[in-house]
């Protein structure tokens, strides 16, 4: 597969036909996403390939305060988790709504489920002392996350990014026996799609890209 053609075709798959991916995938899967780049190419990442059953039971069943607040916040009409905006939505809310079946039920029928972390001793997280969420210690580690789903589009399978575990990272460390120097970056529900996408909807150029300033004239084809 060409490379524009599995960046322009690489989607968030959360359906699975239930067909198996072998180990000699994921292997290949990640002797080629490893070649992401990090940070000082100090290679922090670390990742936890989590097949049995009961373990993945474990973990939908710790994560659902946090898909809970995810959902209420989007009845709300909310950005959910939104760290400029405040939730208006109460703890009363939150409690009586149902973890969405789209959010859980992959982390049970995908073939195998990764998990993704990242050793925060060899990030250097640059905005660490401004007053907003860092976000910079993620270029150490999505760049890798992003090449696992785009190798498993190549060997014709599927997953998505879901970040619900940070929201619940200590009993996740628990659980998976991760070290708590270590951040909780993302699960991955890898399995063969039930559909595979070949036209995504995003922004044009124009509408994400300006000129010399952020208010700058738009970026259009030369």
């Amino acid at each position: 597969m060409e490379l524009y053609d599995a960046m322009r075709t690489t989607f968030a798959a959360r359906e699975y036909t239930g067909e198996q991916i072998n180990d000699d995938i994921i292997y290949e899967i990640l002797e080629n996403a490893r070649f992401a780049p990090s940070g000082g190419n100090r290679q922090g990442n670390r990742v936890i390939i989590i097949r049995d059953l009961d373990t993945r039971n474990e973990i939908v069943k710790l994560l659902e305060p946090a898909a809970k607040r995810y959902h209420a916040q989007v009845l709300a009409g909310e950005s959910p988790w939104n760290s400029i905006n405040p939730t208006k939505t109460t703890a009363e809310e939150i409690g009586a709504t149902a973890a969405p079946t789209r959010l859980m039920e992959p982390y049970k029928t995908a073939s195998v489920l990764l998990a993704v972390v990242v050793d925060l001793q060899v990030v250097a997280s640059t905005d660490q002392y401004l007053d907003r969420v860092g976000v910079i210690s993620g270029a150490s580690i999505y760049p890798f996350v992003w090449n696992i789903l785009m190798a498993a589009r190549q060997a014709g399978f599927g997953g998505t990014i879901t970040t619900l575990a940070a929201a619940e990272e200590p009993t996740i460390q628990k659980l998976l026996h991760i070290p708590k120097e270590h951040a909780v970056c993302a699960l991955l529900p890898l399995g063969k799609p039930v559909k595979q996408l070949t036209k995504l909807k995003r922004l044009p150029v124009e509408d994400i890209a300006t000129l010399e300033y952020f208010d700058g004239p738009a970026f259009s084809k030369p």
